[in-house]
């Protein structure tokens, strides 16, 4: 991996300051007192930096973990149940909690907060996808410090983000965040576990989509009850809608206003790409697909080189229950994933026009919605 100079690395901190849109994630980790309830005295000081920030003309908007653990702490259970309707009431007790904590946190500054709490099922839905936007924007207008939560109380493996990284990048997508910033227990990435390798750095700087991040952050530089991963995975994400992403160890001492001034703390993810359209951020973050259309090599091709259409006759198979309009996955024969998008087709359609030049498509199926199974606009290679 090709690190840049010690000046452009310092170059891309200083900017920060110009950064307008931040998303901050804190983990549970950071959030809770070794089970015995919620760190408020953290807390206040990361509300403090964030009131700050605002003042500067920042916009912030703050994804929250800690429901769970908070609950538990409230209800006097000492260990984590396994029951899913155990987890969600101790989520909702929890939310209680932690959302007060933040209230007062915040109203000494006289800053107002709002709750938000979503799920996934929320931001697959077009229609839920876009009010969840404007609610978010709007509050930001308005001075109001949203503090996101997956809404744990009613979600399930099916709906899940699977943590909170991931929703932190997906609101990022969501509000065209110009930062994430990824709150951890330890100070960034590492080029190997420090525990064992005494040689391990500190990786300053790198690119959300170099190979050679992910493979450090699931090869032995993992620390941390959620790992690195899920944090390298969501400044992929981010990057998307341009955002770029810093993971950084929340109790380093006012980690937030230090980096806003520049300072060299923890990692920075740059967003390596052109951000894609809003619609197509949208058709990316989706987590579950309605099926997979499976794709020879030269469709493949066109996808990822060509900036192509996805035509029926380079479909060799259609799976799962999908319908016209919904999300699918687009995998080469080897199951890899190369694409989202959205299909033209039902499932019971594609079928009947897998390997079908256009010219043929009227004939085999009695009628022509359209000449591609996914258009191009409505395309993601990822």
């Amino acid at each position: 991996m090709a690190l840049d100079s010690q000046q452009q690395i310092q170059q891309h901190r200083t900017r920060l300051a110009g950064k307008k849109r931040w998303v901050i994630k804190i983990g549970s980790a950071l959030l809770t007192n070794d089970g015995q309830g919620l760190n408020r005295e953290g807390m206040q000081s990361w509300v403090d930096q964030m009131a700050e920030l605002q003042r500067q003309g920042h916009d912030i908007v703050l994804v929250s973990s800690g429901s769970v653990a908070e609950g538990m702490t409230r209800l006097g259970w000492s260990t984590r149940p396994e029951e899913l309707h155990q987890l969600q009431a101790a989520a909702a007790v929890g939310q209680m909690g932690l959302v007060q904590a933040y209230e007062t946190a915040f109203g000494k500054h006289d800053r107002l907060t709002a709750q938000v709490l979503l799920t996934h099922d929320d931001l697959s839905n077009r229609t839920r996808y876009l009010n969840a936007r404007s609610t978010l924007r709007t509050l930001m207008n308005l001075g109001v410090v949203p503090v996101v939560n997956e809404n744990d109380t009613v979600v399930t493996d099916e709906i899940c983000f699977g943590d909170n990284d991931t929703l932190g990048a997906l609101v990022a997508n969501l509000v065209e965040a110009d930062v994430l910033v990824i709150l951890t227990d330890q100070q960034g990435l590492f080029t190997a576990d420090p525990r064992s390798s005494p040689d391990a750095k500190l990786v300053l700087e790198g690119r959300a989509s170099d190979p050679a991040i992910a493979a450090m952050a699931g090869g032995g530089g993992v620390l941390g009850r959620g790992g690195m991963v899920t944090k390298v995975r969501a400044a992929s994400l981010a990057a998307r809608s341009g955002a770029e992403t810093l993971i950084v160890g929340g109790r380093i001492d006012a980690v937030l206003t230090r980096l806003r001034n520049g300072e060299l703390l923890g990692t920075l993810l740059l967003a390596d790409r052109e951000p894609v359209a809003a619609r197509k951020q949208w058709i990316a973050g989706h987590l579950q697909t309605r099926g997979d259309l499976i794709l020879d090599e030269g469709a493949v091709h066109a996808l990822r080189n060509g900036h192509r259409s996805l035509l029926p006759i380079g479909v060799v198979a259609a799976n799962g229950r999908f319908e016209r309009g919904e999300v699918v996955a687009c995998k080469n024969e080897r199951g890899e994933l190369v694409a989202k998008g959205l299909v033209n087709y039902s499932r019971t359609e594609a079928n009947k026009i897998l390997r079908t030049p256009s010219s043929g498509l009227e004939l085999a199926l009695g009628f022509v919605a359209e000449q591609e199974m996914i258009h191009r606009d409505n395309l993601v290679v990822i």
